[in-house]
């Protein structure tokens, strides 16, 4: 049993390319020992072997049900072990006691990414289960956002380092392990999980294809790949990066853009982007309406020569309307810091979206589409030809937590330009569907009411039109009155 365990974990990957421009030379060494790893810390046998009881323990103390912290731990004890065995050098601690273990020490920034890199290879062995173990081929994301986000948070000074500065990912700065834990707490609490994720989903693969764990002749050439990146503001990293704060559905489909094996599975659930389907509201609305589920908005701008992507999470669709609506959301620093900003549960002003509608009105509300803040004072706002962006302090919102949205944020509301708006559906395939046919209804309607039925015509020299066209041309015609 504990050879079939070694076969079971074991986990060779190349990678030919990578979205990251810093590529961390011991990482490939890293993973060939990631299953070893996880056999030395959980599925120890005694002089008897793996049985049963020993079995359900070891996967106990690994996949059962405990706090994040516990988990983010049995990540970290499987990653320093993992690094050890690769032959590098780590500045985690592991103080193992009788009942416990506390882990103390820091990490470098080079050591979170390849921590990060890790998880995301595991996250998607999880999601492919019939990968080949010897020569799979990876495309490694780029996930630099999540390195610079923990960085600014726990590096002493780190709120004023210069994040577009590219030496900052090879430099020796301190990550200390409590600030780390904290950091995960609050920013990615479901990192931990893809841990879990892997071992069960290898044991349950072992379990119903016992064939596939037994290595080949045949299999050694072949090999499983990741798409290349694609030109998407939701890159596989920053989509990957946002699946680690959501939950069930949204975080599956969210997982389907990580990792989708080509183009057009990426394209599945989006629902707009600017430079495809035209900027401003109207083409904006044409695309969005009808989708009743959750929805990411990612807008990419620049403001003072830097560029920068934030995003806005709504759990239920968008709705013309002059107020704001909306039962939660959430809004996300993207790029180059990642950042998630939860609800404050003080108000309720999650989404504004209004489209102009003809007519005369008194008091005009602003045309556009905003998130948190209120009318006149939004936190976020981008007007209707999706050109200008104003994105405004926290202090005028109290939808959403504190935090800033983009690198060096004042005080003063600041005005960016729009590059790039997408829209990413995240309800599935039925809401996906019930918006499908909610656009053919409208599209059926437009075009029935564009239809003239001549059969509703009477004759035309009898019709009080040809009457009137008449009165106009000559008014002064004598017309005789019939009786």
């Amino acid at each position: 049993m504990l050879l079939c365990f070694q076969e079971c974990f074991k986990l060779s990957i190349d990678y030919p390319n990578c979205e990251a421009s810093f590529k961390p030379e011991s990482f490939p060494a890293l993973l060939n020992h990631l299953g070893p790893s996880i056999l030395d810390h959980f599925f120890i046998s005694d002089k008897d072997g793996l049985n049963w009881i020993t079995f359900l323990n070891s996967y106990t103390k690994c996949c059962g049900r405990m706090p994040t912290s516990n988990s983010l731990n049995n990540l970290l004890k499987v990653f320093g072990s993992a690094v050890v065995k690769s032959g590098a050098t780590t500045g985690m601690q592991i103080e193992s006691t009788d009942a416990d273990y506390k882990i103390n020490g820091y990490l470098l920034p080079a050591d979170l990414l390849m921590l990060l890199w890790m998880c995301w290879v595991m996250s998607w062995s999880s999601r492919n289960r019939q990968m080949v173990k010897e020569n799979a081929m990876f495309g490694l994301p780029d996930v630099n956002n999540l390195v610079l986000s923990a960085v600014s948070s726990c590096v002493e000074g780190g709120a004023e380092l210069n994040v577009w500065d590219d030496g900052i990912l090879g430099s020796d700065r301190q990550i200390p392990i409590g600030k780390l834990h904290v950091w995960v707490l609050k920013t990615v609490p479901n990192l931990p999980e893809c841990l879990v994720q892997f071992v069960h989903s290898r044991i349950s693969n072992s379990a119903s294809q016992q064939d596939v764990l037994e290595p080949s002749s045949s299999s050694s050439g072949d090999s499983h790949s990741i798409a290349p990146s694609n030109n998407y503001l939701l890159t596989p990293g920053r989509a990957w990066s946002v699946s680690l704060t959501l939950r069930s559905t949204m975080r599956d489909e969210m997982l389907k853009t990580c990792f989708a094996p080509d183009a057009a599975e990426v394209k599945e659930n989006l629902l707009y982007r600017s430079s495809l389907h035209g900027k401003g509201l109207s083409r904006f609305w044409s695309n969005v309406e009808g989708y009743n589920g959750p929805i990411l908005v990612v807008i990419s701008a620049t403001s003072e020569d830097h560029s920068w992507s934030i995003g806005a999470l709504t759990h239920q669709g968008f709705v013309n309307k002059d107020t704001f609506y909306g039962t939660s959301g959430s809004l996300y620093a993207i790029s180059p810091v990642f950042n998630h900003l939860t609800s404050s549960g003080k108000e309720k002003n999650f989404v504004y979206s209004h489209l102009h509608v003809p007519g005369y009105e008194a008091k005009p509300k602003p045309v556009g589409i905003a998130f948190g803040g209120s009318i006149g004072n939004e936190r976020i706002f981008m007007d209707e030809d999706f050109s200008k962006l104003i994105v405004r302090h926290h202090a005028y919102d109290k939808t959403y937590q504190s935090g800033a949205l983009f690198p060096n944020q004042g005080y003063l509301p600041t005005e960016a330009h729009v590059l790039e708006v997408e829209v990413w559906g995240l309800g599935g395939e039925k809401v996906k569907e019930a918006q499908n046919m909610f656009l053919k209804r409208e599209l059926l309607f437009t075009e029935q009411r564009r239809k003239v039925d001549l059969k509703t015509f009477s004759n035309w020299e009898d019709s009080p039109e040809k009457m009137m066209m008449d009165m106009v041309s000559n008014p002064n015609a004598v017309r005789r009155e019939e009786r």
